[in-house]
Formats: C-alpha cells, sequence, structure tokens
C-alpha cells in the first residue's frame, strides 16, 4: 500500500541565506510566468542573434492549435533564454518552465468546457524542488540558489507524533519533491512525501467512507461550512469601510502627507485582514479535523467577482487569500483542500437537487418543489460538498465512497441523508 503525504516544514536559515533565497524565487517566477506568457499567446519572439526561429505551435499532442501545453515544446523554445536572463540551475529553469505548462493545461481545460480564464500569472514566492535541486535529509535541507547551495535546519515539533515530525523523522516516508515558500517573514518547505508497504488490509482501508466539508463565501457570512457552522463578515465589513473611509478623507487632502498616510492605512488594514482570514481558515481546519473530514471544498475563485456581485476587491482578495492559507495549513492535518465549479450551488436545493432562480431569495432558501426551507448559505455550502460528490462519481476512479458532512450525519452523492451511526432507526 502507498502514503503520501505533505510535510510543511518551517527552516531555520543560516545568516546571508534570506536574500539568496528570495532571489531564488525571483528568477524561478520570471522563468514561470515567461513561459505562461508564450504558451498562452503561442508565439514568443526570439531574440535575433540567438539564431534560433520563433516557434508557432500548430495541433499536435496535447496542444490545442493556439495555446502550448507541451513540456517538452515550451522547453525547447526557452530553455536557452531563461538560462541566459537567470543564475538558476538547469533543474529549477526547467521546472519553472513546467508550472507554467501545467497551468497553461488546466486555462485550456476551462476554455474547453467554455468558461472564460485568462492567462496564468505567479505571484507567490514559491519555486519548485526536486531531488536534483534539494539534498533532503532528516534534520535539513541543502537548496540550490542563485549563489550556490545553502543548508537550512529543520524547526519541528518535539512531539515525534505531531506532523512533520512524525513523517519526517520515519525513515520509511521517502522525500520525493518539495515546494519552497516564503510567507509571514519565515520559509517553508512543503515537501511531498511517500510510504509504500505491503498490507493485508490495504483493500479494507481504501474502501473506508470519507467525508468532505463543504464551505460557502459570501459578503454578509464570510464562511458557512454544511456542519451548519458560520463565520459571520461583520467585522470584516466594519473595517473594510472605516479603512475605505480614511482613504477616502486622505484622498480629499491631495497633500504628499495624506498620500504617505494613505499608504500606512493600507498597511494597517492588510494586517488586520491577515489576522482575520488566519484565524478563519484556523477554524476552518479544526471543524475538518473534528468532523473527520478528509477535504474542505469551495468554489472555484476564478468568476468569484461575477458569481458574488456584492463582492467588492476587498472581498474577492480576502476569499482567494482565504483560500490560499487553508490550502497550505490544511496539509499539516491530512487535509486537502480542492475547488468545484460553483454553477447553481445557490439555487439549487440541496435535498431534492431542484435547480430555479426563485428557490433563493437573499439569505432564505425555500425549494419551489419540496418545500425544503433554510438559510441560503448553508444550502449552497452543502452544494457545494455535493458538486465535488458528483465529480469523483463522474471520474470513475473507483476511489473510496465519500459523503458531505452535515451538523448530524451526512449527505450521499444523491443527496440522501444518512443519519449518525449513533441514531436509533
Amino acid at each position: 500500500m502507498e502514503y503520501r503525504r505533505t510535510a510543511v516544514i518551517k527552516l531555520d536559515t543560516p545568516e546571508g541565506a534570506d536574500p539568496l533565497l528570495r532571489e531564488t524565487v525571483e528568477q524561478f517566477k520570471h522563468c514561470a510566468n515567461t513561459a505562461s506568457e508564450w504558451c498562452w499567446h503561442g508565439r514568443r519572439q526570439i531574440p535575433e542573434e540567438s539564431g534560433r526561429q520563433p516557434e508557432t505551435p500548430r495541433v499536435s499532442g496535447d496542444d490545442d492549435g493556439y495555446h502550448v501545453t507541451s513540456k517538452a515544446k515550451a522547453e525547447r523554445a526557452l530553455y536557452d533564454q531563461l538560462r541566459d536572463e537567470t543564475n538558476l540551475t538547469a533543474n529549477l529553469v526547467q521546472k519553472g518552465i513546467r508550472r507554467a505548462v501545467e497551468a497553461v493545461k488546466s486555462g485550456v481545460e476551462r476554455l474547453k468546457r467554455g468558461e472564460s480564464t485568462s492567462q496564468p500569472y505567479f505571484s507567490a514566492d514559491s519555486a519548485v524542488y526536486d531531488k536534483r535541486s534539494a539534498t533532503f535529509h532528516r534534520d535539513h535541507v541543502s537548496l540550490s540558489t542563485v549563489g550556490g547551495r545553502v543548508e537550512c535546519d529543520y524547526t519541528l515539533p518535539d512531539d515525534s507524533e505531531t506532523p512533520p515530525t512524525k513523517y519526517v523523522s520515519d525513515e520509511d516516508f521517502e522525500f520525493r519533491m518539495a515546494h519552497l515558500q516564503y510567507r509571514d517573514g519565515d520559509w517553508y518547505l512543503h515537501a511531498s512525501m511517500r510510504k509504500v508497504e505491503a498490507d493485508e488490509e490495504s483493500s479494507e482501508s481504501e474502501s473506508k467512507h470519507r467525508t468532505v466539508l463543504g464551505v460557502d463565501l459570501g459578503v454578509n457570512n464570510f464562511a458557512v461550512a454544511s456542519t451548519g457552522r458560520f463565520w459571520s463578515a461583520d467585522e470584516f465589513n466594519h473595517w473594510r469601510r472605516e479603512y475605505e473611509k480614511r482613504r477616502g478623507s486622505l484622498q480629499q487632502c491631495g497633500s504628499r502627507h495624506a498620500h504617505e498616510n494613505i499608504e500606512a492605512v493600507g498597511q494597517k488594514e492588510y494586517g488586520r485582514f491577515e489576522i482575520y482570514l488566519h484565524t478563519v481558515a484556523n477554524e476552518l481546519i479544526k471543524e475538518a479535523v473534528e468532523n473527520d473530514c478528509s477535504y474542505l471544498v469551495f468554489e472555484d475563485l476564478t468568476h468569484i467577482r461575477e458569481n458574488i456581485l456584492e463582492a467588492t476587491w476587498q472581498h474577492v482578495w480576502a476569499f482567494r487569500r482565504l483560500y490560499e492559507y487553508v490550502e497550505y495549513k490544511a496539509e499539516e492535518h491530512g487535509v486537502e483542500a480542492v475547488q468545484v465549479d460553483p454553477r447553481n450551488t445557490s439555487k439549487r436545493c440541496s435535498t431534492c437537487g431542484f435547480t430555479y432562480d426563485d428557490n433563493r431569495s437573499d439569505e432564505s432558501f425555500e425549494c419551489q418543489q419540496s418545500g425544503y426551507e433554510n438559510h441560503a448559505d448553508y444550502n449552497a455550502s452543502k452544494n457545494i460538498g455535493l458538486q465535488y460528490l458528483r465529480r469523483r462519481q463522474n471520474a470513475g476512479d473507483g476511489g473510496a465512497p465519500v459523503d458531505v458532512r452535515l451538523n448530524r450525519g451526512t449527505l450521499n452523492v444523491s443527496g440522501e441523508y444518512v443519519p449518525p451511526a449513533s441514531t436509533e432507526a
């Protein structure tokens, strides 16, 4: 049986390493964004002095005739150029190109489904390492940078049964690759690890039910879980309005001092919202763990502004930031964050499946067919969880059955309620 885990390891960086890691990440992002532009637009002019002709994609392999989704084609076109433009090792340049190709490939799939999307852009301080660009040890890692190798010790919990110590200290878990990430002033290694062992009970383990926690995001209720827990947006909206007022007053002054104060207000706003989002992310993960959920399911945030018309730019930023926090924090607890198509989740009845515009009125939901009534955001959170179940069912992967976790019991893929095991029939 094969076990895969992601160990999120905080790094203790030696003196002088931080600027090297920062520049490495910046150059990695340059590779990814350059490749993204070339792959998305299908052509990138190559300097004449290179002596090579620019490539124009045609329909072949994975390409759709315009966007390039072939890793080999992208590397042939861009590798030499990016090696000249950066101080990265060959492996990191290749990883930057491949990261872009994967993102473009996802975008092409959305276009094929008739969804609108745009060229992928990489802004997160992150780089991808494998065993050629990093040497993984049980207590430290050696990372390739623009200035040579840098060795960073791991900062691990003392408890041997607490992730990531549990996986890092287990010699049977093999390091496969890792994402180096910078956040909140520290460097982290998101290491993908694998353990393979013979297990007579593997088939029984594979068939074990897993559950999902659906999460709906909104302007009045910032997040609503399918367990019935609500996170009010009152605090977020209060401070959003307060900071808007402060900026408006300062903008009317027009002085240099006022401009400097506007920047300070923005920094305070960002800091306050970051604390709020970290809190909600932590509580969402706790809710998932306490309810034995394997997945935290959100709606696809690509077109969140179109789906939630009342959302301001602060809401849109906060929704995406929240998902990023949940995504990396959840890994430490064995929970995976995923996104699903949000279509009809707000107007579909989570009980009978009847979909109708008039089912929802503001925050109230009443199914015009079955008569089911509940809070609209709660109904949507259940539908988001059910959407993931349908996706798994349609994939036909033969995986373990999955249900949506409610405050009591679960919903299966057909929307049928299954009471807790302890409930009398």
